[in-house]
Parts: C-alpha cells; structure tokens; sequence
C-alpha cells in the first residue's frame, strides 16, 4: 500500500468514526428534544437524506475543483455541521439538530466517494484492492465512534453535546490529513470525448446491475441492523448482549476489505458478489432460526460480510460503467441511489419492526436479495466465462 492510499484509508476510518458516533447518538440527543417521540429518528434520517440530496453537488464540485479540494470543503462542512449539532444540543434546539444533521450529508456524500478515489491513487489492476482496502478503513471508526461517544458525553453540561464537539476534531484531524494527498486531475469532457447524458450511462446493463447490488445490499444491511437493538429487547436480551452483536456485525462488515480485493482479482467480481448474495439469504435464515443470542449474533455477523461483497463488488463492477470524463457524475448518481435507499430502510425499520416482528422483517428481506441475485444472473448470462475487471 502506498503512502497516498494508506492516508485515504485512514480519512476513511475517520468518515467511519464520524458516522458510527452519529448513529449512537443522534437518536437519543433527537428522543430528548423532540416534540413528538416518533420524531426521535429525524436527526438520523437527517444525515442519509442530506447525503442523497447533496450527491449531485458533490459532483459538480468534485469536478470543478479536483479531489482534494473537494474533500477539503467537505471536512470544512463537517467541522461546521457537527459545531451546529452541539450548539443544538446545548440548546435545546431540535428543529436546527434536524438541519444541522441535513448539512452534514454533504459530508458523507462527499467523503462516500473516497473509495472511487482510491482507484486514481494505484495502477488499472489494483484497483479492486484499492477499493477493498480503503473501505477497511471502516475498522477504525467501528472501534473509535463508540468510544468517542461514551467519553465525550458528558465533557458539556449537556448529555451527548461535548460528543458532536469532538466530531468537529475528528474532522480537523481528517482536513490535515487528506490534504497531504495528492490526486491526479480529474478527466474533463473534450470534443474528442465529450460527456454523455446520465440518462444514456444508466441505460448500460453494468450500471444498473452495480447500482441494484450496492443500494438494495445497504438497504437489506441498514433495515435488519437497525431493526436488531429493538428485536433484541423484544426477546428480553440485556443491552450487553445487543452492543455484542453489533460489534461483530461492524467487524463483519469492515475486516474482510483486507481480502475482497484479492477474491475479486482471483475468482472474478460477480462469484464474488453472488457469494454476497448467498451470505445475505444465509443471514435470513440463521434469524428465522431463533431468538437465541448465538442466532442475532451468527446472524449480523454473517450480514455484515455478505455486505462488505457486495459493496466492494459492486464498486469495482460499476468502474467499467462510465468514461474517465464520466465518472464525478456517474458515482454521484450511485450514491444517490444509495442514501435514498438507506433514508427509506432508516424510516421504514423502526415501523417494521414495531409492528411486523422480527421474522417478518426477514422474510420480507428475501424480496430485495432475490432481486439482486437475478440481476446478477441477467448479467451473467450477457457476459459468459469468468468476470475479472
């Protein structure tokens, strides 16, 4: 790994730390200053629906200013957003704890592109671990969010504001780091390779089969990971036994970026993610097994690597959708997908939850996962042999 990659992944971990603190936090911050409790989740929401709404900003300033400068305005926002949330916090403000949290998508739209950024740093044919390793990054913000949040929670007078404060050095932390990275320029449209319109990327059988792998896959990993506290209290598991399951969900998620890579170099990009797939049905099935904490823990385990293949899979897969020229607004219109996708799972799983039970919410999960296994399929079957890109 050079120099370059290793600074990006360690930004990556720090974009990790940054969300994995919100997720602990802006829900309870949100249930003590809301009007209503069921608006507890709108901070939540809030973070994922700036996200898609800022994606296509993203782009045009990614392109307009290169990597690094980007990525640069996107700390300086995050140092801004999460100074908004604590202010809030301390407040009582629960209105401008939405919005700030809203202003914080920039950020994680703008730092959700890191990993297509890593691919500029290697040669063509590392590009696939380039992608895996910096999404290994996420390690690091597994293990330094929960613990930011449970340090810093009370540094204020006001529970959980001295938390958001921290996030504001975190960030400055990532601002010094990242511009010590140097990206090559961008590839701008020429008369010689002039842009084509989205609509005619999106058209591309590739395109549409990376996006459906990447968003439905979050989608499924955001809806059953969201819905597992609440399940676990429901069958009188003790939060211990909840923090557990979640921590091996994360590392599920994040440790095996140290060989995905080498498995898409090895096996080809779609047995990979077909490998995702079947990890994503045997997570289903281990949670209609029981309610034992052994089942939610197997369970989320085996969720967060089925993700982890499909992302990185799906990453490297949709690379051969658009043009060098293409790609700020090509991985925008991925992203988007994305954070819309985790906005509607981040709503629906509380509801889902509450209401249809635990088993339920997994036997509607095998909608999507079959889903992505036919586009898989399709797609297969347009490019016989083995898939290496």
């Amino acid at each position: 790994m050079n120099l370059a990659l290793l600074l990006l992944t360690v930004c990556q971990g720090l974009l990790l730390t940054n969300n994995v603190t919100f997720i602990a936090i802006n829900g309870l911050v949100g249930l003590s200053l809301a009007p209503r409790p069921w608006m507890a989740t709108l901070p939540v929401m809030g973070y994922v629906v700036g996200g898609a709404l800022f994606a296509p900003l993203v782009a045009r300033h990614q392109r307009a200013w290169g990597r690094r400068r980007a990525f640069q305005a996107g700390l300086v926002v995050a140092m801004a957003s999460t100074a908004a949330c604590a202010w809030a916090a301390l407040t009582g403000h629960f209105w401008w704890l939405v919005a700030a949290t809203v202003v914080a998508g920039y950020y994680n739209a703008n730092a959700g592109l890191y990993r297509f950024a890593a691919t500029e740093l290697v040669r063509p044919e590392f590009k696939e671990r380039a992608i895996s390793w910096v999404l290994a990054g996420g390690i690091l913000g597994a293990v330094a969010g929960p613990n930011l949040a449970t340090l810093s929670k009370d540094i204020l007078p006001v529970p959980f504001a001295g938390a958001y404060a921290a996030l504001v050095a975190v960030a400055l932390l990532a601002l010094a780091i990242v511009s010590f990275i140097h990206f090559p320029p961008l590839p701008l449209p020429s008369a010689e390779r002039p842009h084509r319109p989205l609509s005619e990327i999106a058209r591309q059988p590739v395109f549409v089969v990376a996006v459906l792998a990447c968003a439905l896959g979050y989608g499924v990993m955001n809806l059953l990971m969201a819905a597992t506290p609440i399940a676990m209290a429901q069958c009188s598991h003790p939060f211990k036994s909840t923090a557990l399951v979640l921590e091996w969900h994360v590392l599920g998620m994040f440790a095996p970026s140290f060989f995905t890579g080498s498995l898409i170099r090895r096996f080809g990009v779609i047995p990979v993610m077909a490998t995702g797939v079947l990890l994503c049905g045997a997570c289903i099935a281990v949670a209609l097994s029981g309610v034992e904490l052994m089942q939610f823990l197997v369970a989320l385990f085996t969720l967060g690597v089925g993700w982890n293949f499909l992302f990185v899979g799906g990453t490297t897969l949709f690379t051969e959708a658009y043009r060098p020229e293409e790609k700020t607004t090509a991985q925008a219109a991925m992203d988007f997908c994305i954070y819309t996708t985790l906005a509607l799972t981040s709503l629906g799983s509380g509801a889902l939850i509450t209401t249809q039970g635990w088993s339920w919410l997994n036997i509607g999960s095998v909608v999507p996962v079959v889903g992505i296994a036919l586009a898989l399929a399709v797609l297969r079957g347009r490019r016989p042999g083995r898939v290496t890109v």
